[in-house]
């Protein structure tokens, strides 16, 4: 329990913020001192593509995964503020390309037309057109509408131009002079900036993963069905005491010698990490998912992370309330090694008990520790009195207000929940939720 000191999540904000704001004054400053353009759209364009080159750095530091962030604010908030970003950076690009075509055929006195026409002559601003032609591909293919029509490796791989993008981006502004060149501080801001970007983002996706694989050699030690529908995975390896693992936390997995490469999936580790390996149970929902109980013993396993901020890291209550739903019980199970007191107590959203995975495990550990368990069964649409409204969690964990509540279940129970511990008053700071998807 944390007491008499600024919460991790707060930090890592404060920290965030100070950041941006620090970095957008110097891009301001930049931009007021290094001269007007040729008329007042190209001034106006010169503003709007100025902070079009810093949205898209914190898109990369947003994506780098540095353990510092994720472990404290998470991963899913990180990708809904890179989704929401990445929108902004859209019309910021539109905006600039826009006002630099129509200054340009301002000053020629010529149509906009002939203007593209001729600006795609030159190189620099060649460039920039094919960057912001990826960017405005990507996207189109990321609003909900596509992206629910798309293959989760269709919609990645058009992800990853975005990369391209940026590369495209970058050599766009090193070409135009007047935003490297304007004076000696802005040419070192501007190289400083972009390679502690791309610096961050392969240590983050590539540096590190690979080293971590290399280092620990994961290896699936056992697959045991834990139902019908239900795998739990045993993974092996090297010094895994020094594998910076927390209970509740999730990796991302590959089983590159069973599955294709772009086969992976984010499952929690179900039972705390330590020197004895890590465990995942997973169900078979998809492809993936399913074929993991035909992987062979021994088979290698890719492990990047572990991620996420849903860990007792954030605990500030002596008391704590875990609400799972389904699956959801993963990193709830793998949380109840890792609670200092007795004080816990466990909702357990089912269909029906032969539905609730990991049940017996999870039983057995509240007795060691002393905590509550209300196994609340049946459809939701079924019920007369719904398990998640105000009155009904009041009345099981009457002293809720007083207690952290994690919650980790399917996205309407999750929602559903939420609302109910705003309108029973739990302080935002007790709540920690995080929805385990890639994108």
């Amino acid at each position: 329990m944390r007491t008499g000191t600024v919460l991790p999540v707060r930090a890592a904000r404060w920290v965030m913020w100070t950041f941006v704001l620090v970095n957008v004054a110097i891009v301001e400053a930049l931009f007021f001192t290094a001269g007007s353009g040729k008329n007042d759209v190209l001034t106006v364009a010169k503003f709007f593509g100025l902070h079009a080159a810093l949205l898209m750095l914190f898109q990369l530091l947003l994506v780098a995964r540095l353990p510092w962030l994720d472990r404290r604010i998470g991963m899913d908030r990180l990708t809904v503020w890179h989704r929401w970003l990445g929108f902004t950076l859209l019309w910021t690009i539109l905006t600039h390309a826009t006002l630099v075509v129509l200054g340009y055929a301002t000053l020629d006195d010529t149509s906009m037309a002939k203007t593209f026409v001729a600006l795609s002559g030159v190189p620099a601003s060649l460039l920039g057109m094919w960057a912001a032609a990826t960017v405005l591909v990507v996207a189109v293919t990321s609003t909900r509408s596509l992206r629910r029509r798309l293959r989760y490796e269709v919609w990645h791989g058009l992800h990853l131009l975005l990369y391209g993008a940026l590369g495209l981006s970058f050599v766009h502004q090193l070409l135009e002079t007047t935003t490297f060149t304007s004076s000696a501080f802005a040419t070192a801001y501007w190289w400083i900036l972009w390679l502690f970007a791309f610096g961050a983002l392969l240590t983050g996706r590539v540096v590190m993963p690979l080293w971590r694989n290399a280092y620990h050699r994961f290896t699936v030690a056992a697959v045991v069905p834990e139902s019908d529908s239900v795998v739990s995975v045993y993974v092996t390896g090297r010094h895994l005491d020094k594998l910076p693992a927390r209970a509740g936390q999730f990796c991302i997995w590959r089983f590159p010698g069973h599955n294709h490469w772009w086969s992976a999936n984010p499952f929690s580790l179900s039972a705390a990490p330590g020197p004895q390996g890590l465990r995942l149970t997973a169900k078979a929902v998809g492809s993936t998912s399913a074929g993991l109980r035909n992987i062979p013993t021994g088979t290698r396993a890719f492990v990047e992370g572990p991620y996420g901020a849903f860990t007792s890291l954030h605990r500030t209550r002596p008391g704590a309330l875990l609400i799972a739903g389904g699956v959801g019980i993963t990193p709830v199970r793998a949380m109840l090694e890792d609670q200092p007191t007795g004080d816990v107590v466990v909702l357990y959203r089912v269909r029906s008990e032969s539905d609730a995975v990991l049940l017996n495990e999870v039983r057995h550990l509240l007795a060691l520790h002393g905590g509550r368990l209300h196994l609340l069964t049946g459809r939701t649409r079924d019920d007369a009195t719904p398990p998640f409204t105000p009155a009904n969690l009041h009345r099981l964990v009457p002293d809720i207000t007083e207690r952290d509540v994690y919650v980790c279940g399917p996205p309407t129970m999750t929602s559903t929940v939420l609302a109910t511990l705003r309108a029973l008053h739990v302080p935002t700071h007790q709540t920690h939720a995080e929805k385990f998807s890639l994108t």
